[in-house]
């Protein structure tokens, strides 16, 4: 599965961005001079940067892979191998060994 920003939440950036590029316009240029201008060249890259994924047809950025992450199972055999050494410990009693014997061999 790949994760994609959404257009809303590039939507949102946006706002948010433009509110940001107003402070650094009206606020911190004024008072902080280089650092107000490095400010606002930020806030308008990652506002351009949230405009595309609001508006653009194509995905910009890296790709993240979300895989499930399933334990491998265990054969049939081996689950019965465990459940005969538990048994042989008395850490389950017979009517429970039965029970998952048999549902074990049922799922062959």
């Amino acid at each position: 599965m790949t994760y994609r920003p959404s257009k809303v939440s590039g939507a949102f950036g946006l706002i948010f961005g433009c509110v940001f590029v107003l402070i650094g316009i009206f606020v911190v240029i004024p008072s902080a001079g280089a650092f107000g201008i490095l400010w606002t060249l930020l806030a308008v890259c990652i506002t351009g940067y949230n405009a595309y994924v609001a508006f653009g047809k194509k995905y910009i950025g890296p790709e993240v892979h979300i895989e499930d992450e399933t334990p491998p199972s265990e054969d049939p055999e081996e689950r019965l191998r465990k459940l005969r050494e538990l048994y042989d410990q008395r850490l389950i009693t017979e009517e429970e060994y039965e029970a998952k014997r048999r549902e074990i061999l049922g799922e062959l």
